[in-house]
């Protein structure tokens, strides 16, 4: 069986009990399949970039994923079918990666390295003339 990530967007007037839901449905696809899922991550509802089917938010959630194409097929298949789900992207991977995914990491201002080197106090007022 190959490994797959799946990272979809609920709308953003769902509960976070209707999102588990739709990744319980979802889970239920693959195992009737013959897969399985793995961590299940959930990102929380976040502003999108762009309006999609006029939300401004959306939840994410991220799967891992053990299934035959099939299987996978079948649940994009549904996504694609659902109201609640805006979009959906799944990724074949190599291995799932161990830990918290980069959107889950604490975030760490302080170690980050900046290419600019160090900032120049700027001369006169600023006016630019």
């Amino acid at each position: 069986m190959a490994l797959y990530e799946n990272v979809f967007l609920a709308r953003q007037d769902l509960s976070p009990q209707q999102v588990e839901a739709l990744v319980e449905q979802y889970k239920g696809v693959l195992e009737n399949g013959d897969g399985s899922v793995g961590r299940v991550e959930s990102w929380g509802l976040k502003s999108l970039a762009y309006r999609i089917r006029k939300n401004r938010k959306a939840y994410f959630t991220l799967m891992n994923i053990n299934a035959p194409a099939e299987a996978v097929k079948e649940m994009e298949r549904q996504m694609g079918l659902s109201e609640d789900i805006l979009r959906f992207m799944t990724v074949r991977v190599d291995e799932h990666e161990e830990g918290p995914s980069a959107m889950m990491q604490r975030r760490d201002d302080r170690g980050r390295r900046d290419d600019r080197g160090p900032r120049r106090p700027r001369e006169g007022n600023g006016g630019g003339q």
